[in-house]
């Protein structure tokens, strides 16, 4: 499994217009095909601040999501409204308990 880590950092007047685009693509994103999981998360101490967490068959579906145009399209509503640049990590999930 392939998880996709983003850390967004909004303008504080922004943050619900973020949400209503997030809520408008979710799922979108999530019914791409090889996503077999979307999170948000907001962060406890600094409501500006949020994380995606998505999980992907193999890295090529994530890059197939990057390279389509329901990305871009995502991607250009949501980048104008930042804070501060965001930041992405790609990680192998290697144990997971439930």
């Amino acid at each position: 499994m392939f998880v996709r880590i983003v850390k967004m950092s909004f303008k504080p007047e922004k943050i619900e217009e973020f949400l209503n685009n997030f809520e408008e693509s979710k799922s979108k994103i999530r019914n791409f095909k090889g996503c077999s999981l979307l999170e948000l998360y907001r962060d406890k101490t600094n409501p500006s601040i949020f994380f995606t967490y998505s999980y992907w068959d193999h890295e090529r579906d994530l890059n197939n999501y990057k390279n389509s145009i329901l990305f871009k399209g995502v991607w250009e509503q949501t980048k104008i409204l930042f804070d501060e640049k965001p930041v992405a990590w790609s990680v192998e999930k290697l144990v997971s308990l439930t």
